[in-house]
């Protein structure tokens, strides 16, 4: 009767009544109830529904692209500092102006990348002109007092000023050769790759995260080396603060008149901040140790100084081209003392944690990244004597720079946490996309 029904309906085309849309909802419940089944027994027995290929590389997409920053997933600044002293140690192992200038620039990506809108990620642009400084110093050094390397291409020839016998060696003016100069334009770039990378450990790491993460040992020290490293952030961002005040308010900020109006409030600004640390440090119980045996005092301060210095000289010997025999089992003996050091020394400390920042996958990849440069470009300073002329272009006589293709693609690796760290929020892809929209 029913099938009758419904096929006289489909015949005259009236509209179903309330039985029949029971029945079809029925059906439809039934039938997304037999594919649901259908599915989890697909799962079970090992085949499963084909995927779209758009699905699929929305999938891998998603993967693969670094997710928002956010308070628990943010890299260990102790990673970025690991980063930051491998290009460090990979600029000190070569003078070739090309592999200094790609360092550089891998440096300065990763910043722009990956740096965050808080007062200390502004430092940057003053380690780059502090480098840049320094560069034109040194070249002026080069021009007015000369250079010990002997050439034959004469620029130019600036009037000499006699001096005593007792400053023999020593001399103002005179010859200035092409080879004298590009000597000191090799060595001051050296010297501006190591500010820039120093600049960016400091404007990618929080300087508060980094001194919770010191062990209790520490504490002490790392709180004086905090906040020495916050000092020039915090006074740029016054005199930027500054400068905007007096450009609204009609008053020259520049020139001699400007920098005395500006250093008064700034210098006030630092002491109210002083102040304020001070006051907190001290309500927060702030130097207060438990009691130790003396032995154990002893014991803990010749293990961390012996340590220290230990890692000193085997840094010395690795920067160092004669220390390379040295310098690795010195440094490592010298770490394990210091930490042995440190673990004893933290049993004085009454000091928690509130919330520790994790090492992730992430901060490993960031570490891992500057030390696979640092690696890559001492041995490939070892493996062979010709290829120490590829990282040290000899100026005497002159020739130009060539780029080699091996320490070159070394460098480039460590652009990878432009690519795995996770994206501060005001240069997320899809907050961009928002604001475009």
């Amino acid at each position: 009767m029913t099938a009758s029904n419904d096929d006289g309906e489909r015949g005259t085309g009236h509209t179903p009544g309330p039985t029949s849309t029971t029945s079809a909802s029925a059906s439809a419940s039934d039938t997304a109830a037999t594919n649901s089944v259908g599915r989890r027994s697909a799962g079970r027995n090992g085949w499963a529904q084909p995927t779209t290929p758009g699905a699929l590389s929305k999938k891998v997409q998603r993967r693969l692209t670094a997710p928002q920053a956010t308070r628990t997933n943010a890299i260990h600044p102790g990673a970025w500092w690991l980063w930051a002293l491998g290009l460090g140690t990979a600029a000190s192992r070569t003078t070739n102006p090309l592999l200094l200038t790609l360092l550089i620039g891998v440096a300065g990506y990763v910043v722009a990348a990956r740096r965050t809108e808080a007062p200390w990620a502004h430092s940057y642009s003053a380690f780059v002109k502090l480098a840049l400084a320094v560069l034109l110093i040194r070249l002026a050094f080069a021009v007015v007092l000369g250079s010990p390397i002997p050439g034959t291409h004469t620029l130019l020839t600036l009037p000499e000023l006699p001096l005593p016998d007792w400053a023999e060696g020593i001399r103002i003016g005179g010859r200035v050769t092409a080879e004298g100069l590009t000597f000191a334009l090799y060595d001051g770039l050296k010297l501006a790759t190591l500010l820039i990378c120093v600049g960016a450990a400091n404007a990618l790491a929080n300087p508060a995260r980094l001194l919770k993460s010191l062990p209790g040992a520490l504490y002490e020290a790392g709180v004086a080396v905090v906040v020495a490293l916050t000092f020039a952030p915090n006074l740029i961002a016054d005199v930027q603060r500054l400068r905007a005040a007096r450009r609204l308010r009609g008053r020259p900020d520049k020139g001699l008149r400007g920098l005395l109006q500006v250093g008064l409030p700034v210098l006030e600004g630092a002491l109210e901040r002083s102040v304020a640390l001070a006051a907190a440090m001290d309500a927060r119980g702030y130097g207060r140790t438990a009691d130790v045996p003396r032995t154990v005092r002893r014991t803990t301060t010749a293990l961390t100084l012996g340590g220290l210095v230990g890692v000193c000289a085997g840094t010395y010997g690795l920067l160092t081209a004669e220390g390379g025999s040295y310098g690795l089992p010195v440094l490592l003996a010298g770490l394990a003392a210091a930490l042995a050091g440190l673990w004893l020394g933290g049993r004085r400390s009454l000091r928690t944690r509130y919330r520790p920042d994790a090492w992730g996958v992430r901060a490993w990849l960031v570490a891992a990244s500057g030390a696979t440069v640092a690696t890559l470009l001492i041995a490939y300073a070892s493996y062979a004597p010709s290829n120490s002329a590829a990282l040290h272009p000899g100026v005497v006589p002159l020739t130009a720079p060539t780029l080699p293709l091996w320490p070159a693609a070394a460098i480039l690796l460590g652009l990878l946490p432009a690519f795995i760290a996770p994206v501060p929020e005001h240069t997320h892809p899809k907050n961009t996309r928002k604001e475009s929209s």
